[in-house]
């Protein structure tokens, strides 16, 4: 898990929370509600008790993620570069959902069945008076159905590494917590900056782009690479071609010198008799 993608998953979960504003807001206001009569010092601690149970949560389905990565795409793994193409794919997959494209709408569909079946459990967890209470319904939370929350989790799926997993989505959470426990206009302001510069739109283009990059960069310099391998092969070959014809005509000159040496010797040894 390198640094880069946890700083991915951050930004992630920052740009895409006006998302889960609208998906969480009943919730966060149902959880406010519950806490009206309870003093403000301990409303705080509640606050942050029930969101440390949605990040473990959130860390737990990454962990589960990732052991289910490990399991299933090992044994596809026949390359070096598979697991880098996967990951650019999923990259790009998200950087286009969160742009706006309706990939992950049938998993949101399934979770809601799931969130609806927790229903019976979600009920007794309120009013949210005991941090026990506060900490169950922010494990719950983690289950509320979200693609932004999927598409995190495929990018753990396919970095199969199960700590790493868990990193990421907690991670992903962390960027998540600033417009969930900000005020009234607090929020607006938010919401107002992300929506005016799209940032969540200029966010999924850095993924795309980012995801096209891990799958065509290496390829780019591997080619590169074997371009300038099969270039120096020849630089070398013909400097040792060169080599070697320089080395037979310097022996051979020298041979001819060494004959020529020895005639003269044999002429002044004719003379010297004669």
């Amino acid at each position: 898990m390198t640094t880069a993608l946890l700083v991915a998953a951050l930004l992630m979960g920052f740009f895409g929370s006006p998302h889960c504003l609208g998906m969480c807001g009943g919730l966060v206001t149902a959880f406010g509600l519950s806490m009206k009569d309870i003093s403000p010092a301990k409303r705080r601690g509640l606050v942050a008790t029930y969101h440390l149970g949605r990040l473990l949560s959130y860390s737990l389905l990454g962990l589960t993620a990732g052991v289910i990565g490990t399991a299933v795409l090992e044994p596809l793994m026949t390359s070096n570069s598979m697991p880098r193409i996967l990951l650019g794919l999923v990259l790009v997959l998200v950087g286009i959902t969160m742009l706006g494209a309706p990939f992950l709408t049938k998993l949101e569909r399934f979770g809601m069945r799931f969130w609806q079946f927790l229903g019976p459990l979600r009920q007794k967890v309120f009013p949210l008076t005991t941090f026990p209470r506060a900490l169950t319904a922010g494990l719950l939370w983690g289950f509320l159905p979200c693609g932004l929350v999927y598409g995190a989790l495929l990018i753990a799926v396919v970095a199969h590494n199960p700590l790493g997993g868990a990193a990421l989505m907690f991670v992903f959470g962390l960027g998540t917590v600033p417009m969930l426990v900000a005020t009234h206009e607090t929020v607006s302001w938010m919401r107002d900056k992300i929506g005016r510069f799209r940032l969540r739109q200029l966010n999924g283009m850095v993924m795309v782009l980012s995801g096209m990059a891990v799958v065509f960069v290496p390829i780019i310099m591997v080619n590169m690479h074997g371009g300038h391998g099969s270039a120096a092969h020849m630089d070398h070959g013909s400097s040792a071609t060169m080599m070697s014809e320089t080395n037979g005509s310097t022996h051979h000159d020298m041979q001819m010198d060494h004959s020529m040496h020895n005639m003269d010797n044999g002429s002044e040894s004719m003379n010297h008799s004669q």
